[in-house]
């Protein structure tokens, strides 16, 4: 009775820190725990030190958001690739993946470049229909590359180390571009897009107007790479270059929005803390309770091979990401999966980039994708039409997570 009371309050929208706290605290009443423990296991998030990381990369996103990092990301975007057939909708991909993968919400993303690249295609005559599914789908596209924020919660719950889930997103994350940039190239063709001209003068402009964001991720990555520093060293660098770059040499962020724009950013991180927090003491409860070894012991009886577990887990991801964001999916259910990939053999590195990228197209999946309704409310366009218009990407997503799925090596290659 209390877990449908407890499922019921969810979806009248209850929040869901309180939902998993509420199941952790009846739990251990029932096992006649002391409910001293909820307390001590959240207390115990304070001793990863990665998690610094997290409001770090998070404020330095939220500070470009709403600095004019987005408009000089399409400009030189454009002036580098808007010569190519399909350069506006490849532009548009990349510039959404950068962006993603600093903020770590796709849904910003469709409201910080939407209003820019759509009408941007819609001039270069690119249909309604392709500009919508593009855009709605690119959104999420940076979920997988470095530093997005998914990477580092899947590393700290998972106990794997984040440097490797850094490296391993990059190759799937470059196929999923790669696909959705040939289907560009062959849409621009079919519509006979006539193509600009390569102008120097506008790519050097654009150039020199980035010239301070260019470094930005050679920064982060070949820092980590390179050994100079760690996550959250890396996070700290960022945080403050992007602080002195947006602040004091752009200067297009008043002083006086820092406040706001910190307290946007930290409410976002706070939410997460809080789930990632509880989340601990409900993971706690049901190992004692025993359920990933019963839900275990279920799938031995009913799956015997890796490969159908793999399908059974592609389809639930897929529905999960329609429903749950993709840090509350982390943190709630993660820990029960992770037995049941270890007793099949798949590699916990292997499976993050499963678990991510279907859930990546989990957030634009019809029905209740979250994007569809981001993308319906920024676009004002009835959620219905978004549905098909999704649909050629989402096929071609689809396959890409079956690639992900069935060749490992895609994602080990570079963590090997």
């Amino acid at each position: 009775m209390i877990a449908v009371l407890l499922l019921l309050l969810a979806i009248l929208g209850a929040p869901l820190f309180a939902v998993i706290a509420a199941s952790a605290l009846s739990g251990f009443y029932g096992q006649e725990v002391d409910l001293q423990v909820v307390a001590i296991e959240i207390y115990r998030i304070t001793d990863t030190p990665i998690l610094i990381a997290i409001p770090l990369f998070t404020f330095a996103g939220y500070l470009m958001g709403e600095s004019g990092t987005p408009k000089r990301l399409v400009r030189l975007s454009r002036a580098l690739f808007g010569w190519m057939p399909g350069g506006l909708p490849v532009v548009a991909l990349l510039a959404c993946a950068v962006f993603t993968s600093l903020t770590g919400a796709s849904g910003v993303t469709i409201i910080a470049l939407g209003g820019l690249l759509y009408p941007a295609l819609k001039e270069d005559g690119y249909s309604d229909n392709f500009n919508l599914g593009l855009l709605t789908t690119s959104g999420s596209l940076g979920l997988l590359f470095a530093p997005a924020i998914p990477l580092i919660l899947y590393g700290i719950i998972a106990e794997v180390n984040i440097d490797h889930m850094f490296r391993a997103g990059i190759l799937p994350g470059l196929l999923m571009i790669f696909l959705l940039s040939a289907y560009s190239v062959q849409r621009a063709v079919a519509l006979k897009i006539p193509l600009r001209k390569f102008e120097w003068k506008e790519a050097w402009g654009a150039i020199r107007e980035t010239i301070w964001e260019i470094p930005l991720p050679f920064v982060i990555l070949g820092g980590i790479y390179a050994g100079f520093f760690a996550i959250s060293e890396a996070a700290a660098v960022t945080a403050a270059y992007v602080l002195f770059v947006e602040m004091a040499i752009y200067r297009e962020t008043p002083w006086r929005k820092l406040p706001n724009i910190m307290r946007d950013s930290m409410i976002l991180v706070g939410g997460i803390l809080i789930i990632l927090s509880v989340s601990y003491a409900s993971t706690n409860y049901m190992i004692d309770a025993e359920i990933p070894f019963k839900l275990l012991d279920f799938t031995r009886r009913h799956i015997t091979s890796p490969l159908s577990f793999l399908i059974v887990l592609n389809i639930f991801l897929l529905a999960l990401g329609c429903m749950l964001d993709i840090f509350s999916a982390i943190v709630i259910v993660l820990p029960l999966l992770l037995p049941m990939a270890d007793e099949f053999g798949i590699d916990r590195v292997h499976l993050g980039i499963i678990f991510l990228a279907n859930m990546q197209i989990g957030y634009c999946t019809p029905p209740v994708g979250m994007n569809l309704f981001i993308a319906s409310y920024r676009f004002n366009k009835p959620v219905v039409r978004l549905y098909f218009a999704t649909i050629p990407f989402l096929i071609l997503l689809l396959l890409t997570v079956a690639v992900i799925t069935y060749w490992p090596g895609l994602s080990l290659f570079l963590v090997k």
